[in-house]
């Protein structure tokens, strides 16, 4: 893998009482994915494969992502992404295969947040 690109879901809906797992979009959210797809699409490498958690909220917006893309790269729902911390997600990472060119991982803050510094501490 040459180039890994961190999404973090878009916003969610936090007025029903649904359990984490199941909480949907909010409707800003559904306006801000289509967006980022399209950012990807204009800027980033052809995706080879997508890393995303079961969530829905994430689903949601890798379907909503990738439905802006040339080609819909294949699509691995890991469990291992929902609530994960950083080095749980370089975990997950690590598992893919060397000749992916570039991946793109769906998943939550805190654990996004804290891969991106992490990784952004070790390439400087």
């Amino acid at each position: 893998m040459s180039t890994l690109i961190l999404l973090r879901h878009a916003k969610s809906d936090w007025s029903g009482t649904v359990p984490d797992i199941d909480r949907p979009l909010a409707d800003r959210g559904r306006r801000q994915a289509p967006l980022a797809g399209r950012w990807l699409a204009a800027h980033a490498d052809p995706i080879g494969l997508a890393l995303v958690s079961p969530a829905r909220r994430a689903r949601e917006t890798w379907e909503l992502v990738s439905a802006q893309l040339a080609a819909a790269p294949p699509a691995r729902f890991d469990d291992r992404v929902y609530a994960a911390s950083a080095d749980a997600l370089l975990d997950v990472v690590r598992d893919v295969p060397d000749d992916v060119g570039t991946v793109i991982l769906v998943g939550h803050n805190p654990g996004m947040e804290e891969l991106a510094s992490l990784l952004a501490e070790t390439t400087w």
